[in-house]
């Protein structure tokens, strides 16, 4: 066993007695190595670096289960990190699947809707843009500004490059605000 390797597993006790230190030095020297490990399972940078988070609060907490007898640091953390990008892959998986295929009659039924006081899809003139936009087009707005989902979740559900969809929702908005009467 190397110095390098001894020097991790020492930190790691330290950070098992909830040295902060030692958790800052374990993170310098491994990180590198577990967001590598989190892009190849995570497509997206923004979730990469959420998981490699995710999984660094993992290690923190159940350091002290850690031993070295079964598996060194590195590959302890790896599997900790692996867990963690699949995890977030399967949330953003569950996320979007659990978005309405057919956004559309959600929107229709919302449209037909009387205007509640904080949907501002209900609002009639909004409505009416909206209705102005292809569908496609529709549904990516709603889904983006209503919803939530991101320019890669939207490029993913659409087979789309996620610059084709920034282009898409930067004209819709263009068009829904000119529609609007062009208030800013």
């Amino acid at each position: 066993m190397g110095d390098d390797q001894r020097d991790l597993i020492a930190a790691m006790a330290r950070v098992a007695a909830g040295d902060r230190a030692a958790f800052r030095t374990l993170y310098a020297r491994t990180a590198p190595k577990l967001f590598a490990s989190i892009r190849r399972i995570l497509r997206s940078e923004a979730a990469a670096e959420d998981a490699l988070q995710e999984a660094y609060v993992r290690v923190w907490r159940h350091a002290g289960d850690f031993d070295p007898a079964i598996a060194s640091p590195v590959a302890w953390m790896t599997t900790i990190a692996r867990h963690a990008a699949i995890d977030a892959a399967r949330r953003g998986a569950e996320r979007i699947s659990a978005a309405s295929d057919d956004i559309d009659a959600d929107f229709s039924e919302r449209m037909a809707a009387p205007a509640s006081g904080g949907d501002p899809l209900a609002t009639g003139r909004l409505a009416a843009c909206l209705e102005k936009l292809e569908a496609d087009k529709r549904t990516m707005v709603v889904l983006a500004y209503c919803h939530g989902w991101s320019r890669d979740e939207l490029a993913e559900r659409y087979a789309r490059p996620a610059a084709t969809v920034k282009t898409i929702l930067r004209r819709s908005l263009l068009v829904l605000k000119e529609c609007l009467g062009g208030r800013d």
